[in-house]
């Protein structure tokens, strides 16, 4: 597959006609909304995450982070990098730039944004995500926290628009089984809000490129 333009990728990221609900569906686990239902003790916490993306050997590459097993919340499972908004960050962009910055020891100031997806609420966590994408043109150094982050890999575009790199397992939570959707990449699984962030690029990606040949 021919890398595609950063014009393209932006126009994907734009399109006017499409449901982020249907695609974000995807990969939504079963019984996932009555096992965690929305909180409404308290308004949402504002979040931001980077969908940070660098060409190498023809292909998009978008980074994904193995969280460390020492943090509190979601400890050891795959993310982009992110977190929670500071009083001082203008925006969610800006909290995505920052943690970008904390977490990987890269600097952001190349990152050219082309974009965001859509606003999607964690219930477990109780926050309110917004994924910004950037681009660099380079491949980057990573030199990732230790506090924060045990792993640092890449998924190729090519490979998440390839429906074979997507699994469902049956899984425990709570002591309820329930069907969970991931993407299974260079042996992690990738799955719940990532997963259906993921799936909400690949799906505009796809909309956006319907002749987009897959291996």
């Amino acid at each position: 597959m021919p890398l595609l333009s950063i014009e393209h990728l932006q126009q994907a990221l734009g399109l006017k006609s499409f449901s982020p609900e249907n695609a974000q569906e995807q990969m939504l686990p079963q019984q996932a909304r009555s096992l965690f239902p929305p909180r409404t003790d308290s308004p949402p916490r504002p979040a931001g995450v980077l969908v940070l993306m660098f060409p190498q050997e023809s292909d998009w590459q978008i980074v994904l982070t193995r969280r460390s097993e020492k943090l509190r919340g979601h400890g050891g499972q795959i993310s982009f990098p992110g977190g929670r908004q500071d009083p001082h960050d203008r925006t969610l962009t800006d909290t995505a730039l920052r943690e970008t910055s904390e977490e990987l020891g890269i600097r952001t100031q190349n990152i050219q944004i082309i974009g965001t997806l859509s606003q999607i609420y964690i219930p477990p966590s109780h926050y309110d995500v917004l994924p910004t994408v950037g681009i660099l043109q380079s491949i980057p150094i990573f030199k990732p926290s230790p506090d924060e982050v045990a792993e640092v890999f890449t998924l190729p575009l090519e490979d998440l628009l390839n429906p074979r790199i997507k699994q469902t397992e049956s899984w425990r939570f709570e002591g309820i089984r329930m069907d969970v959707p991931f993407y299974l990449v260079k042996g992690h699984k990738v799955w719940g809000a990532t997963a259906m962030m993921l799936s909400e690029l690949e799906q505009r990606i796809m909309t956006a490129s319907p002749d987009t040949e897959l291996l």
